[in-house]
């Protein structure tokens, strides 16, 4: 959504709890910033929609394939995939809100939303999940003890659980928007919008701001801070012979947690401070205030490039995920040399069935890693 078309409605509407612009005898005219937001994002947007959905959808394509997921990894890996994709799903509408305003009624203004919220609290989410695994794969690998309630949390038989209560708790957080929505005008433009009641907005819009920010931020970045310096720690004590894998190891590591502050924390840092501007009107200069429009339009983008990022990061660079595509691929390449070869000779059809079943049934996942 268009942030200056919010905060002009805000201040048509004499709600203004996110800016009073005392210095401005007249409104704060931001037709700059819509200007730019309608040439910028839906740029930015195809991009990333064309990039991240090729990305993700072999990831979905590939698991898919499998018919069963034989990690944890795989199975959280599927989920980041199909967040990413619900997700990048939603852009084409806000490309189209930011050209033009919000046309396409008030029902869908809500579900695109919620839809919006929950799916990227949730990619968020689902990346501590991947980082807690990837220690813990670790550490069975080397086949230490399995000690603790977490390590027993983090089982095979508990994984849909785990994914469960990460789709749950980020669907709380898109609730608001599924039910507040709505569809305003603003300088001759709808605008699709929470409206929160005028005595609970202060507190109740800072309070979701700084929940997102909290589970969509500031959780996964700590978890993988913490699994992979462990991960890097136990890496030390490998073999001279095995350093330079070790090194590679750790530059991919380095990557994923640098490429994460770099996306996120920009865009979080934002975040915080129009929460805090929501209940202490932090901002009164127009000139601030559409600063921090294009700021926010600059800084939601950058986080948005981390979805299609992310089955460079989690999937290709996972030996795993490669084993399964180099199985699909050779399956797939079985059954196209099967139906050239039953064209051509249809008495050899039955052979060539039971050796490609042999051939797929001697072929196992080994356990995600790095």
């Amino acid at each position: 959504m268009d942030v200056s078309e919010e905060n002009d409605y805000y201040y048509h509407e004499n709600i203004s709890f996110n800016f009073s612009y005392d210095d401005y005898p007249v409104v704060c005219e931001k037709g700059d910033i819509r200007s730019f937001a309608a040439l910028f994002l839906p740029v930015v947007y195809a991009v990333c929609l064309a990039v991240g959905l090729a990305g993700n959808a072999l990831v979905v394509a590939v698991y898919a394939y499998q018919k069963r997921l034989k990690t944890m990894a795989d199975a959280f890996l599927t989920h980041l995939a199909v967040a990413d994709l619900l997700l990048l799903a939603t852009l084409p509408f806000w490309a189209a809100d930011a050209v033009q305003g919000w046309n396409l009624g008030e029902s869908l203004c809500k579900m695109v939303s919620a839809c919006y919220t929950v799916n990227f609290t949730c990619c968020m989410m689902m990346l501590a999940c991947v980082s807690l695994d990837r220690y813990l794969a670790l550490v069975r690998a080397q086949g230490k003890e399995q000690r603790g309630r977490l390590q027993k949390l983090f089982s095979r038989r508990h994984c849909w659980k785990m994914s469960a209560v990460v789709w749950a708790t980020a669907f709380l957080l898109g609730l608001p928007d599924l039910l507040l929505s709505e569809v305003r005008l603003a300088s001759n433009r709808g605008v699709c919008l929470a409206i929160y009641p005028p005595s609970m907005a202060r507190g109740w819009k800072a309070a979701l701001e700084m929940a997102e920010v909290l589970l969509g931020f500031l959780l996964p970045l700590l978890v993988m801070v913490i699994c992979y310096w462990k991960l890097g720690w136990t890496l030390k004590s490998l073999p001279v012979e095995s350093r330079g894998k070790k090194w590679r190891v750790l530059r991919v590591l380095l990557i994923v947690v640098g490429v994460f502050v770099v996306t996120q924390l920009p865009y979080n840092i934002l975040k915080v401070y129009r929460a805090m501007d929501s209940v202490y009107t932090l901002v009164t200069h127009c000139g601030t205030s559409k600063a921090l429009d294009q700021a926010s339009q600059v800084t939601e983008s950058l986080a948005l490039i981390h979805c299609c990022l992310n089955p460079i990061l989690y999937t290709c660079v996972g030996s795993s995920f490669k084993q399964h595509l180099m199985k699909v691929a050779k399956r797939l390449g079985e059954k196209r040399r099967k139906r050239r070869k039953t064209k051509a000779n249809p008495a050899e059809e039955e052979g060539m069935e039971m050796t490609c079943n042999s051939c797929s049934a001697s072929q196992e996942t080994n356990t995600f890693s790095i």
